[in-house]
């Protein structure tokens, strides 16, 4: 393992929070033993809030195209150094868009609506869909929250987009039933990025 709370990925700069996940998807690229981006993303620690500040600066992080929370856990549960360094990189870098890429289990796992909190400080919300419904969900996504976890999920992303936030569903191209996924995301209002799997060596 490695520590490396912040990686760069083409013209942006992604920040690796955790290991820990809520799901083990069966398509997870956690599940292979190296990674697409030449970066090893499994954390010897998980780094605190002036960590990945300093790993931002360190990379140049004003020049870049945008930031980004994903790593190989799911970035909500670390939620207090999410915000931290979201309101931190607020001040310093206005000017470049910040996203979130998340499964939206945050609510779930902290027992309490979540999304006022992200106001103001994320551009962008990418939550994964992944299905279409809560039983393919589960069978795909194998979800530590059991059977409320794909209704959870779509409500962090209908009350994300009620807290005025840029959210989209997202799925892999391939891996999910794009247009019944596609309905879903119509349904509630939201667009549906479908996104090419990155395959990797072993």
């Amino acid at each position: 393992m490695a520590f490396k709370p912040v990686y760069r990925v083409g013209g942006g700069l992604y920040i690796n929070l955790t290991n820990a996940c809520t799901c083990e998807c069966v398509f997870c690229l956690r599940s292979l033993k190296s990674d697409p981006f030449g970066n090893e993303l499994w954390l010897s620690r998980e780094p605190d809030a002036h960590e990945v500040m300093a790993a931002l600066r360190g990379h140049n992080a004003g020049e870049c195209g945008e930031i980004v929370y994903c790593g190989y856990g799911e970035p909500t549960l670390r939620l207090q150094t999410l915000l931290d360094t979201a309101a931190a990189i607020r001040r310093e870098y206005p000017r470049v868009p910040l996203r979130l890429n998340t499964n939206g289990h945050g609510s779930l796992a902290a027992g309490e609506d979540i999304t006022p909190r992200l106001r103001g400080l994320l551009n962008i919300v990418s939550v994964s869909l992944n299905a279409h419904d809560a039983q393919t969900y589960a069978a795909v996504c194998k979800p530590g929250g059991g059977a409320a976890a794909y209704g959870a999920m779509l409500d962090f992303a209908r009350k994300a987009k009620g807290q005025g936030l840029d959210v989209r569903l997202s799925i892999v191209r391939g891996r999910a039933d794009e247009d019944k996924c596609r309905a879903v995301a119509e349904a509630m209002g939201l667009p549906l990025r479908v996104r090419d799997y990155l395959p990797r060596n072993r």
